[in-house]
């Protein structure tokens, strides 16, 4: 009878196939950096996530008192990103990004350059809807 059991088990587990892997977040938060014709960028702070969740990529950031942005990319064999979002009167910024094991960074280069290192998070930092 024991005997039966396990073979149940084992062939409901291979059965059931590999299991699916959790999405990975990171976050960055950090000061923007001056690009030619601005000069308030070291004030304006930051707050970014980025979902992995295969090879789809999602990210949400937020500049202190604006309204969220968002954008969506594919992930490279090379674990790298790049697109471009679009921000307040329909400006846009290059977003570059990686996530290889110890060395996630992200970069948004428009109207400020914001770039930092990412770091693996367990939870949102954005309320989901």
């Amino acid at each position: 009878m024991l005997k039966k059991l396990a073979v149940a088990t084992l062939a409901a587990a291979l059965l059931a196939g590999p299991a699916l892997a959790a999405p990975a977040i990171y976050t960055w938060t950090g000061y923007g950096l001056n690009v030619p014709g601005s000069g308030k960028c070291p004030t304006y702070k930051m707050t970014i996530e980025v979902t992995v969740d295969g090879t789809d990529v999602k990210g949400r950031f937020l500049q202190e008192g604006r309204t969220e942005r968002n954008f969506k990319a594919t992930l490279g064999a090379d674990m790298k990103f790049k697109t471009t979002a679009i921000v307040g009167g329909g400006n846009k910024m290059d977003v570059v990004g990686s996530v290889k094991p110890g060395a996630s960074t992200i970069m948004l280069d428009g109207y400020c350059l914001f770039e930092g290192k990412l770091t693996p998070s367990s939870v949102p930092v954005f309320p989901t809807n």
